[in-house]
């Protein structure tokens, strides 16, 4: 079938949305409007599905999600008769009219749903899902996207994200499915009052709270220090959760940017809500320079992501997500009571290696994992299964993700923003921040600069030129980088490391990931991004002091940015 017959389909169909059909009115006659929109469907994988809101197949809007919704709830009676949901929201525009729209599909189909009554951080719904002995959880969000954006998270009864199989499962379901005719849907407020659906309760929040307050390392660190406190949620789900959780600590300073505390899926006073970029905290930086504060924190939409801040001379400086990650390994390994068993700490293949030198000091194991915290929340299934849950002590990458408990099996920035506030705590006790304390770890392990590069490509050519790209990178890989020479190359969709004439397996899943190592220690790696229209390049290179590693992160970023310049 043509772009143009689904789209006639859809003008005659999609009648329930009024803004869909505007959007299909406004494009009447506009060839590359009507194929950006129907050229595919948007697709749904492991991580859920995640694209722009509006008209068309490849589109997020509320018959895009009834599919999946029909497909998520077929797959849960497959399973069992009497199966069961739980589903939540963030702050994105549509993000409650999605979910409303998820649990009445889903109660049409016989399964008990439960939904958050306002919205709630993603972690809270991976907890939800084990709490609750739910068969399945759907989180509508598109995380620290820019305001055009919405996704669907889905997720599996051990909390963790999607499965290869479940996934494939779902998908196979999903290709049976037409968007109007095969959809079972019915009112909301109907289903709510025969029970189909019944709103999440307050113990669930107290539950997890209690969780997240046991992640502490020293419980009286935070109450027995003065400790100022300056926090944005970036108009998100993190509000009413960061705070609560900073209050029972004992904070007793605590400023939220007014301009970003109330929920707004436009975020308007930053593009992307990404506590990545120091954009994202310059509302925070403008409030702690009419009074200081001890830690700037930041959270994105599905408050999943925490970023941190402090004062270092005349500026605020923003730590990284290995340099936060590293922090918290070597803060809880130094404090963790002695005769416990071998700690564990799990890490993704993009993450720093200087979590194994810091890891490696205190006797501790380190899982290297593919990027996508659902592979961390599978190890920690794994331990568990082996009654070696109390070995874990902390699961991060570098893109800002981290759990420092078990009690989830999805990176959580409540429980990782408490933590860095009560390292803040201790630190301040001796004139010290996080920043000082980075500086030292790297006097004691080395210099590590981390580099991301993200290369975007936007529309079907995008897509195809991204494909173009890793294909010629993976057909011909580089014998130097930047003059420098590679040593080992890693194919993570082939699953083998070359090092000159040797090739060995990898033991990872299949993805589509190119790693090099370079001879001066350095690492480039590569990969699509699984959520949005890019190319990652991840650098991280280390030397004895701090500007030499610096330049040298910047010479390969400069390399590898004129490299896929010309690829494409």
């Amino acid at each position: 079938m043509t772009e143009q017959q689904l789209y006639e389909i859809w003008c005659e169909k999609a009648k329930e949305d009024a803004s869909i059909i505007k959007e299909l009115e406004e494009i009447k006659g506009d060839k590359d409007a009507i194929y950006e929109r129907f050229y595919k469907n948007l697709e749904f994988g492991t991580g859920g599905m995640r694209g722009e809101m509006g008209a068309g197949t490849n589109r997020m809007n509320i018959y895009t999600v009834s599919k999946i919704a029909q497909a998520m709830a077929e797959h849960i009676n497959s399973i069992t008769k009497e199966g069961s949901a739980v589903i939540c929201y963030d702050s994105r525009n549509n993000s409650t009219l999605f979910a409303k729209r998820t649990a009445s599909v889903l109660a049409a189909n016989g399964v008990k749903t439960y939904i958050f009554e306002e919205l709630a951080p993603t972690p809270v719904l991976s907890y939800a899902v084990r709490y609750l002995k739910c068969n399945a959880g759907a989180m509508i969000t598109a995380s620290h996207n820019p305001a055009k954006y919405n996704g669907f998270k889905a997720y599996g009864a051990d909390g963790c994200q999607l499965g290869l199989e479940e996934s494939q499962h779902i998908m196979d379901i999903i290709d049976t499915l037409d968007i109007f005719s095969s959809v079972k849907c019915g009112e909301f407020e109907h289903f709510r009052k025969n029970g189909m659906i019944e709103y999440v309760k307050r113990d669930l929040f107290d539950a997890y709270y209690k969780c997240v307050l046991d992640c502490m390392v020293n419980k009286d660190a935070i109450r027995n220090a003065d400790l100022s406190v300056i926090y944005t949620p970036l108009n998100g789900a993190g509000n009413k959760p960061v705070r609560e959780a900073l209050a029972m600590a004992g904070v007793k300073e605590l400023r939220v940017v007014p301009e970003q505390e109330a929920p707004d899926g436009n975020f308007p006073t930053t593009p992307f809500p990404n506590p990545e970029f120091r954009e994202s905290f310059e509302c925070a930086i403008k409030l702690a320079e009419k009074r200081p504060a001890d830690i700037l924190l930041a959270t994105d939409p599905d408050s999943d992501r925490v970023g941190a801040a402090v004062k270092s001379h005349d500026d605020y400086v923003l730590l990284n997500g290995d340099e936060m990650g590293i922090i918290m390994l070597d803060y809880i390994l130094k404090n963790r009571p002695a005769g416990l068993k071998k700690p564990v700490c799990v890490k993704t293949i993009v993450t720093s290696r200087m979590t194994d030198k810091v890891a490696q000091k205190y006797g501790c194991e380190v899982i290297d994992v593919l990027t996508g915290f659902k592979f961390i929340g599978e190890q920690i299934a794994l331990l568990e299964s082996k009654g070696d849950d109390d070995r874990y002590v902390l699961g991060f990458e570098e893109s800002y993700g981290y759990l420092p408990g078990t009690y989830v099996r999805d990176k959580d920035a409540v429980a990782a923003a408490l933590l860095l506030a009560e390292i803040a705590a201790v630190l301040k006790k001796d004139g010290r921040t996080l920043a000082d304390y980075m500086d030292e770890l790297y006097k004691e392990y080395g210099y590590y600069t981390k580099l991301l590069i993200n290369k975007y490509f936007e529309g079907s050519k995008g897509m195809a030129q991204m494909k173009e790209i890793m294909d010629d990178l993976r057909n011909n890989p580089p014998a130097n980088i930047n003059g420098t020479d590679v040593v080992s190359v890693s194919d993570y969709l082939t699953g083998k490391c070359t090092e000159g004439a040797n090739v060995t397996k990898l033991t990872l899943p299949k993805s589509d990931v190119l790693a090099y190592r370079l001879a001066d220690g350095a690492d480039v790696i590569i990969r699509p991004s699984g959520t949005e229209p890019k190319i990652k390049v991840y650098i991280i290179s280390v030397s004895a002091d701090k500007e030499t590693s610096r330049e040298e992160a910047q010479k390969l970023g400069d390399y590898m940015n004129n490299l896929l310049a010309k690829e494409h």
